[in-house]
């Protein structure tokens, strides 16, 4: 199968689902990224603190990395650094603006995306605001910067209320050949759009091919202490329903045991910051994946 010729959807969060999007901007309206909304940090968090709301930081990155104009991007990504918006991204306020004057989410990403003349299709998990939970055997910890700060990983993770996807979310996952998950933090940016129910009856039913993409340096917070075939273990656990046809990882990282999955090693990093994805190397990667899944 040719690149050009596959549906692919990449779910996940902060700057790794940022990272693959751009790296297959090419493919236009056959790229789709379904993106976390659940983080309570930052600007975003406090925007929510004052008002019920999606996590929009997420989504404006991935709008930034796709789009094709430089003042659009920077415009999206400016930070005040001085008065009551102190710390704010203009895109941030721009998105939330929108929703207050009753815009959906998906509405909102729609319009932003006509703007900034961005072919490939971006929504959020949900558009209902949610927050994540780390159940731990005696306590919940409720929110990303918390459970960050944790030394270890939780029993389970679930979201604060029952929450529903976009109906184009579902259609996306169910028109797809490949589904990447990651890179990023696993907790907070890869797992939370597989807390919603419907976005984890359909990654059960489809038949896509789904590729986990594992970090290149370990994370800070829980999961630093484990491998990725602990964390390939933790997904299974959690999500049993949901078959991981391929990973991909980088050189140093031992092969993992799991059931009809092919484990791909490559060097991946970027040559000035190690612990990033190299584009080219990520694309040629998960291309030659690709093949050999097909």
């Amino acid at each position: 199968m040719q690149l050009r010729q596959i549906n692919l959807v990449a779910i996940g969060g902060g700057h790794g689902l940022g990272k693959v999007l751009n790296t297959f901007s090419e493919l236009g309206s056959n790229l789709t990224g379904i993106v976390a909304t659940t983080d309570n940090g930052g600007s975003t968090g406090k925007l929510r603190q004052n008002q019920d709301s999606i996590a929009w930081g997420d989504l404006r990155n991935c709008i930034a990395h796709l789009s094709k104009s430089q003042l659009g991007t920077d415009l999206l990504n400016y930070r005040f650094s001085q008065g009551e918006l102190d710390q704010h991204c203009l895109g941030n306020l721009i998105f939330f603006a929108m929703q207050q004057l009753d815009v959906s989410p998906v509405g909102v990403v729609e319009i932003v995306r006509r703007l900034l003349k961005i072919d490939s299709k971006l929504y959020p998990m949900t558009e209902e605001p949610t927050d994540l939970i780390a159940h731990y055997a005696e306590q919940l910890i409720h929110g990303e910067i918390t459970i960050d700060q944790q030394n270890s990983m939780p029993d389970k993770l679930s979201l604060a209320n029952k929450v529903v996807a976009p109906n184009k979310v579902l259609r996306a996952i169910q028109n797809a050949n490949v589904i990447l998950l990651g890179p990023g933090s696993f907790l907070t940016s890869v797992m939370p759009a597989l807390l919603v129910k419907d976005i984890a009856q359909a990654l059960a039913q489809t038949q896509a091919k789904i590729i986990f993409i594992d970090n290149l340096a370990a994370e800070h917070g829980p999961c630093h202490n484990t491998s990725l075939q602990d964390r390939l273990n933790w997904l299974a656990n959690s999500n049993p329903q949901i078959k991981i046809s391929g990973v991909l990882s980088g050189l140093d990282t031992p092969k993992v045991n799991l059931d009809g999955c092919i484990h791909l090693q490559k060097s991946l990093n970027a040559s000035d910051v190690y612990y990033r994805h190299d584009e080219h190397k990520l694309k040629h990667a998960i291309t030659e994946l690709i093949c050999k899944l097909f």
